[in-house]
């Protein structure tokens, strides 16, 4: 018997490596071939992964509480700033335009889930905050929301997530130290040549 690495892998009972995985279900990684530098290869197993998870919780929100992912987003936000927050802030957290967060506001106030109020440091500003309602019915979902990334992460042992939680928070203070350091090579034909 030839020991293959699909073999091998089922001897020692661990799941099935992505390379294991079908054309219908691998995604944006199919674009990745074997020749592909290590950078490109980790930038779409990202990507993939951040999609199949996000249209998991999208499929299941709508699903189970008939609401959207944006929804869900923004009720978040407002349940971690109890005091609300003004309507620019919330925009700026969400990384949304402010007429995304006003129809959206607009939605929640009528649903009795979110209230707008005076900011008490500027009059002229409002503030949202969620409501009783909104804080009971997002306390669900929040619940709910946990237990399905959970489900979806819990084919990684402890270890292996507080690995891939500690390198990718490395990741990102890289990205936003790059992000603060103007492009020393700005690619040619760009709009700044």
């Amino acid at each position: 018997m030839v020991w293959m690495p699909e073999r091998m892998h089922a001897a020692l009972n661990l799941p099935p490596t992505p390379d294991a995985l079908g054309d219908h279900q691998i995604g944006l990684e199919a674009r990745a071939q074997a020749g592909d530098h290590l950078d490109t290869r980790i930038w779409l197993r990202l990507l993939a992964c951040s999609t199949q998870i996000e249209q998991q919780i999208r499929q299941r929100l709508r699903t189970r509480f008939g609401t959207t992912l944006p929804r869900f987003d923004y009720l978040a936000q407002l349940d971690r700033h109890p005091e609300g927050l003004r309507m620019n802030v919330l925009s700026r957290y969400l990384m949304v335009t402010g007429g995304n967060v006003t129809g959206l506001t607009d939605q929640l106030v009528k649903d009795g889930w979110v209230e707008r109020l005076p900011d008490p440091q500027d009059r002229r500003s409002l503030r949202v905050m969620l409501t009783e309602r909104g804080r009971a019915e997002f306390a669900l979902m929040a619940a709910e929301h946990e237990r399905w990334l959970a489900e979806l992460l819990g084919g990684l042992p402890l270890p292996d997530k507080q690995a891939l939680y500690d390198q990718l928070g490395r990741l990102r203070i890289h990205l936003a130290q790059l992000a603060d350091t103007p492009a020393s090579h700005p690619v040619e034909g760009s709009a700044h040549d």
